[in-house]
């Protein structure tokens, strides 16, 4: 399976999706309050703001990615282990880590928005999920993004 997060992207479209997520956390994070950013779904889940700490941690992942892919031929992805990366994360706010998110998405999407179909196409290795594609990458952005605005959105609701 070369896209674990395309069953929450089904048929949405994956620009509109990335573009949209830094506005929908900005709203969940201002109606969760500092006090529901601590709130995870269940014992031993990521609290609302790990996820976003998660969310700043991926999209830096994903830019170089995205980068790497357009800048090199036959590029191997070099894996991380979120959970190890997530140590770090209960010394770091949410205000923080939404502005990294905001800037870093603002700028994947410059890119993203200007690829033509023959960058959509070009391929790079990933270890655990083979040959992907930049359009992959992106595809798999929105459907990780939609993953996790479900998780944030669930702890909302409970506000």
């Amino acid at each position: 399976m070369q896209n674990p997060y395309a069953s929450h992207l089904g048929n949405g479209n994956p620009k509109e999706v990335i573009a949209a997520t830094a506005g929908r956390l900005d709203s969940l994070f201002h109606k969760l309050g500092a006090k529901g950013a601590e709130q995870s779904l269940a014992p031993g889940k990521w609290s609302a703001r790990e996820i976003l700490c998660h969310l700043a941690d991926c999209e830096l992942v994903f830019g170089f990615r995205l980068r790497q892919a357009l800048a090199e031929d036959h590029h191997v992805i070099q894996p991380f282990d979120q959970d190890r990366w997530a140590m770090n994360y209960s010394s770091l706010e949410t205000g923080t880590a939404l502005a990294v998110f905001t800037s870093v998405r603002n700028w994947n999407l410059a890119l993203i928005g200007k690829a033509t179909p023959q960058m959509l196409s070009k391929t790079l290795t990933h270890p655990e999920r083979g040959e992907l594609t930049f359009q992959i990458i992106i595809e798999t952005m929105a459907g990780h993004d939609l993953n996790h605005l479900k998780q944030l959105e669930t702890l909302a609701a409970r506000q």
